[in-house]
């Protein structure tokens, strides 16, 4: 079946160089059409312009997908292939990943707007490392004896759950794909992986090198499309074991639900977020703020645990504002690909819409916009980095998830009174303090409801920290061993006596607890 190509020329100061890779469906290792034969158009967020089209996926590709990926786990994969050989095939594809690094930046850049250098050193490196990251766990996700008496012998064993559906979202494209396919390929499964349509190229690209690793076909299948028909039928097929999702609160519920209401799939939910930053008076001024522009400002402030709503200490917060401000302000918006570009464009019409359709809402309800609310330029997806003040906690831009660089500074009076309004929201997914008293600053720490809290920086990612929400922020972990533990454990309990041989109890691991991760920053770099 034919398929569509993507070719682009870059010629810019940063990045120059050729590329050309098939944009069809990537099922058992191969390229073909949609069912359909039907294109998605995939438009440039600098200049609102088309840039390439990709197939349309289908309920029967989708169908297609599994049957690879099914025939792939029962012949060549999962229990199969020793975890050592799992594990050399994902070193591989790092060290394809690591030749390509530039490539697959730009493409990230184009794409999805951010920065070629934030691609480069931020996005690039966490998808590298993840990957060897999990290629190193291969052959360790192993079981244990248990003692209980003389009689038994009992024991757990860690086995793949199958077929793993995968919904990537499209802020982060590339660092998703690989914070999903690490964990699943390392335990022996095999994927069928939708990526947005916005942004699906990385994805594309990484196909080719997966088939360069040599990964065997049907291990990962890509099937790009759209949400109401991809999306829908990953989340309801009835031969995908587990499916990890990605987005937003709104759509992970109904990813949960098609789970539930088919044939009660394994489920991980990372969603929506409304984080906290939280600056006190002794909090070193210069640091909080530095690091509260990166979490509010970085990649255009789609970043689902971005800093949007700043509580600063009365006895700082003028200082604090008026510092904020003016780092901001100095923020350059331009081309993603110039070397002293810090914001590009949000990624599309609609997410542009929905950012200033909230920021009319603020003004509207009477906040006071300190810096911004207007868009930039007159070409593609651009806004201003936004500041408000004066704002209610009932207000839509304190409630919401905004999903760009809009940001909201509160003044606030005591330890308790901020703990009360962080904690103020549905979500639970990150949250940040500033504070040069490291007692109060872990106490603080473990009182705020979310899934990770930074102390003296936020929006900091590591491979082997484990990330994601409580509450309506989502379900389960994601990145480090945490990221294993959605691996189906049976638990074994044999009776030795001979008259009992064929008798056994199945049990199964469920966790009761919440995974909570708290980074204290012990230094005062910038960066």
């Amino acid at each position: 079946m034919s398929t569509t190509e993507f070719s682009y020329q870059f010629n810019y100061e940063t990045f120059k160089g050729k590329v050309n890779f098939p944009t069809g469906i990537f099922i058992n290792g191969k390229f073909s059409a949609g069912a359909n034969r039907t294109t998605i158009d995939v438009i440039n967020p600098t200049n609102g312009k088309f840039l390439t089209s990709i197939a349309e996926g289908t309920t029967d590709d989708v169908n297609r997908a599994v049957d690879a990926a099914k025939r792939a786990f029962d012949e060549s994969w999962g229990l199969r292939i020793p975890g050592a050989e799992r594990g050399k095939l994902l070193y591989r594809l790092a060290d394809l990943m690591q030749k390509n690094w530039d490539e697959l930046a730009a493409l990230e850049a184009l794409d999805n707007g951010k920065t070629f250098n934030d691609a480069r050193a931020t996005d690039l490196t966490m998808s590298v490392d993840t990957i060897r990251y999990y290629a190193g766990w291969a052959d360790k996700n192993h079981g244990q004896v248990i003692e209980t008496d003389e009689t038994k012998l009992a024991y757990t064993r860690h086995e793949p759950f199958g077929v793993v559906g995968q919904i990537i979202p499209w802020n982060f494209p590339l660092m998703m794909m690989t914070w999903k396919l690490g964990p699943a390929l390392a335990t022996g499964n095999c994927v069928v992986l939708k990526p947005s349509e916005l942004t699906p190229l990385s994805a594309l690209r990484m196909c080719s090198l997966i088939n360069e690793a040599g990964f065997p076909p049907g291990v990962v299948n890509v099937v790009t499309g759209y949400g109401e028909t991809v999306g829908r039928a990953i989340a309801e097929h009835m031969r995908i074991d587990k499916i990890s999702f990605t987005g937003s609160t709104l759509v992970g519920r109904k990813v949960m639900e098609a789970a539930a209401k088919s044939n009660l799939k394994n489920v991980t939910l990372e969603l929506g977020g409304k984080s906290p930053n939280v600056v006190f008076n002794d909090a070193d001024i210069d640091l909080a703020v530095h690091w509260s522009i990166h979490g509010i400002f970085w990649n255009h402030g789609q970043n689902c645990c971005a800093g949007s709503r700043i509580y600063v200490q009365s006895g700082i917060y003028d200082e604090f504002l008026k510092r904020f401000t003016a780092q901001a302000k100095a923020l350059k918006l331009g081309d993603p690909f110039a070397k002293d570009s810090y914001q590009g464009p949000q990624v599309s019409q609609n997410q542009f819409d929905r950012i200033m359709e909230h920021i009319e809402a603020g003004k509207k309800e009477g906040a006071t916009v300190h810096l911004g609310g207007e868009r930039f330029g007159t070409l593609g997806y651009w806004i201003q980095p936004t500041i408000f003040t004066n704002v209610r906690p009932e207000m839509r831009i304190v409630r919401e998830e905004i999903f760009g660089p809009v940001a909201v500074v509160i003044k606030f009076e005591t330890e308790q009174e901020v703990i009360g309004m962080a904690n103020g929201t549905e979500y639970g997914l990150a949250a940040a303090l500033f504070t040069k008293d490291i007692t109060r600053g872990i106490q603080v720490a473990h009182q705020l409801q979310a899934g990770t809290t930074w102390v003296n920086c936020i929006s900091s990612l590591h491979p082997n920290v484990p990330f994601g929400g409580c509450k309506q922020s989502g379900v389960g972990r994601e990145l480090g061993e945490y990221a294993l533990d959605t691996s189906v454990v049976f638990l074994f309990i044999l009776p030795l006596h001979e008259k009992m041989a064929n008798l056994f109890v199945l049990l199964f691991a469920i966790s009761y607890t919440n995974v909570k991760a708290v980074q204290v920053n012990l230094g005062r770099v910038l960066g």
